[in-house]
């Protein structure tokens, strides 16, 4: 399912690039609980370069696990750009991995509202050099069919980056 954004020959593309620039790839996980993880381990040859990953599905393990500080929880809420942004950074150096991606979203089919409908999600990538990506998406459908695009969209923009900021 949207095999066109992102399949297994593009996940095996991926772990290319990171195993033969010794690199290696974590995620901190919300509303995809855990599914780009499962992505990027189906395919064979991923223990080369997928260090862990974390869900945090609540406000509280945020904080306690990935430091998003309270009140940046409180102001801006789980699905934001500013949280994304600590979850990002926190979880590459809690696994001491050269790139991760995070993900928070509203998957539904309840929890949106007017400013955050069901199906935004944002999405994070940050490198080896500590550049980022985050960026607000709003996918459609059911509950899983969100999901399942928020983690292959993650997985195809780490892709993309890789491709452009790692030297061939």
């Amino acid at each position: 399912m949207y095999d066109d954004i992102f399949n297994d020959k593009k996940m095996q593309e991926l772990q290319n690039i990171l195993r033969k620039k010794k690199h290696t790839l974590t995620t901190a996980e919300s509303c995809t609980g855990g599914l780009v993880s499962y992505l990027i381990t189906k395919v064979s040859g991923s223990s080369d370069v997928f260090n862990g990953a974390l869900i945090s599905y609540s406000n509280e393990i945020k904080n306690k696990e990935l430091f998003v500080p309270l009140n940046i929880l409180n102001e801006y809420g789980a699905v934001s750009i500013q949280v994304v942004n600590h979850m990002l950074s926190n979880v590459k150096e809690k696994f001491d991995a050269n790139c991760a991606i995070a993900i928070s979203g509203i998957a539904g089919p309840n929890g949106g509202s007017k400013e955050k409908p069901v199906g935004t999600v944002i999405i994070g990538i940050i490198g080896h050099d500590n550049s980022k990506i985050v960026k607000s998406h709003h996918f459609l459908g059911t509950r899983n069919e969100v999901q399942i695009q928020a983690a292959k969209t993650a997985l195809k923009e780490i892709l993309n980056f890789l491709l452009k900021t790692v030297d061939k």
